[in-house]
């Protein structure tokens, strides 16, 4: 399905790599993204040691690391997890559009792809029902994630290539 949708082979990320940033605030399910991620990617034919894990405190902090991996060069694509929750106190919505903004932002800027599994329910209750909810959400999430991650880069390679044989 994801090769009828960009119409071409899937690109082998053989020279540059994926950056995976991993919030660790709710740790245990936002790891969930990250393995289905790894997963799906092998899935696509990719290796998924082509993809650096980095650990940041909480999603706060993701933009920032974003930014800078993004402009180092090294990467393809930029994905970020994190699960930003109501605790009771109003402040998680704007901590969730500080981040979400910050993501746009960064790929705008450096035109590198950032990918968002960065996640903000109204509330998340103690219980093992949504523990569980939220869980298999996320693996659902890191699978999507990386479906549009590499079709993504393949569309902007092909973009690429087609620029390039313009100008000649």
């Amino acid at each position: 399905m994801l090769t009828k949708v960009i119409n071409q082979p899937l690109p082998v990320l053989a020279s540059r790599r994926i950056a995976f940033i991993e919030a660790g605030w709710h740790g245990d399910i936002v790891e969930q993204a990250r393995l289905s991620f790894l997963e799906e990617v092998s899935c696509l034919g990719q290796d998924a040691s082509c993809v650096d894990i980095v650990s940041v405190p909480g999603a706060f902090e993701i933009p920032l690391h974003a930014r800078l991996l993004a402009e180092s060069g090294r990467y393809a694509a930029v994905v970020a997890a994190g699960l930003v929750v109501n605790g009771g106190v109003y402040r998680h919505e704007f901590v969730a559009q500080a981040v979400i903004s910050g993501l746009m932002q960064v790929q705008l800027e450096t035109r590198v792809p950032v990918l968002s599994c960065v996640l903000t329910p109204r509330e998340l209750f103690e219980g093992e029902d949504q523990h569980r909810f939220f869980f298999e959400h996320f693996r659902i999430k890191g699978k999507e994630a990386a479906q549009a991650c590499i079709a993504t880069v393949a569309s902007l390679e092909s973009l690429s290539r087609s620029a390039l044989s313009q100008q000649r």
